[in-house]
C-alpha cells in the first residue's frame, strides 16, 4: 500500500455490490477515502476492481451479515485496515407479500440483517469512535419508515427501528466527536424490489430514483452532519411529511394500495 493511501481516511460500507451502498462506496471513493466493501455476493469482487481502477485502496469482503460471524469477521478485517472514519452500514433486504404467506425464514433473515446486524456493526464501530472522540455514520433507513407498511410488514418495521436507533443514538452521542445521520431513500432503481417479489406493486413498477442520487443526498448529509435526509425527488418529501402528519391506520390503508401483490398490473 501506498503512502498517498495510507493517508487516506478509510470509509466502510456495507451492502455495496450494487444499488445504493455501490453508489454510496463511489462517493467516498471521489471524496478521498480508502474502502472496506461488503456484501454476501460475488458482485462485491467486480466492485472493488472498479472502485480500484480510480486510485483508491479497496478491501472487499464477502460475508453474511445476517450473522453474528460475518459482523465480526468484516469489523475485524476493518480495523485490520487502520481507524474507521466513516461507516455507512447500509445492507438490507426485503420481503414482500401478505405476512401469512410469506417464508418465516424470510422474514427471521430480513430482521437478523436490517436490525440485528445494525446494531451489532454499529456497537462495535461506535466504541472505536468514541474512545478516538471522531467518526462518521449513515444508516440506511427509508420513507417506509414513517408509517406501517402493509405487504411489507416486516422491511417498514425494520426501517422504523434502523430510524428510530439512529436518532437515538446521535443525541447520546452528540457531545463525543461522532456524528450520525439517517438516509431516508424512497423508491430507487436497484434491485430491491426483484428480490423483494414486489416488482408487480404500484411502487415496484412506479417511478424510482437514480441510486447515485440518493447516494449523493446522503453523503452529503452525513459530511454535513444533518440528523437525517429524506433523499432523492421532493415527492418522497411530501410523501414522508404526509405520512407523519397523519394517524397510522390511514397512511398504513394508503400504503396497502402501492404495496399490495398485482396493484401495478
Amino acid at each position: 500500500m501506498t503512502d498517498a493511501h495510507t493517508a487516506r481516511p478509510l470509509a466502510l460500507v456495507t451492502g455495496a455490490s450494487s444499488g445504493i451502498g455501490r453508489a454510496l462506496a463511489q462517493q467516498f471513493a471521489d471524496h478521498g477515502f480508502d474502502l472496506v466493501i461488503a456484501a454476501e455476493d460475488d458482485e462485491i469482487r467486480s466492485a472493488a476492481s472498479e472502485l480500484e481502477a480510480t486510485g483508491v485502496a479497496v478491501t472487499a469482503e464477502q460475508v453474511d451479515l445476517a450473522t453474528a460471524e460475518g459482523v465480526t469477521a468484516l469489523y475485524d478485517a476493518a480495523v485490520a485496515r487502520g481507524p474507521v472514519a466513516a461507516a455507512a452500514l447500509n445492507a438490507g433486504i426485503g420481503v414482500g407479500g401478505p405476512f401469512d404467506e410469506t417464508d418465516l425464514d424470510r422474514d427471521l433473515r430480513l430482521v437478523d440483517l436490517n436490525c440485528r446486524s445494525t446494531v451489532h456493526l454499529a456497537k462495535l464501530l461506535t466504541r472505536d469512535m468514541v474512545a478516538r472522540q471522531e467518526g462518521r455514520l449513515l444508516f440506511t433507513a427509508s420513507i417506509a419508515a414513517k408509517a406501517p407498511g402493509p405487504y411489507h410488514a416486516t422491511y417498514a418495521a425494520s426501517k422504523a427501528f434502523v430510524h428510530s436507533f439512529a436518532e437515538a443514538i446521535r443525541v447520546e452521542l452528540s457531545d463525543s466527536g461522532v456524528t450520525v445521520t439517517s438516509l431516508m431513500p424512497g423508491p430507487t432503481e436497484t434491485e430491491f424490489f426483484e428480490r423483494a417479489d414486489m416488482e408487480d406493486t404500484k411502487v415496484g413498477s412506479g417511478p424510482q430514483d437514480d441510486a447515485e442520487d440518493v447516494a449523493r443526498d446522503g453523503f452529503e448529509a452525513l459530511m454535513a452532519g444533518k440528523d437525517h435526509v429524506v433523499a432523492g425527488s421532493v415527492k418522497n418529501r411530501v410523501m414522508a411529511a404526509g405520512s407523519s402528519a397523519i394517524p397510522d391506520s390511514v397512511s398504513a390503508s394508503g400504503m396497502a394500495k402501492m404495496t399490495e401483490p398485482g396493484s401495478g398490473d
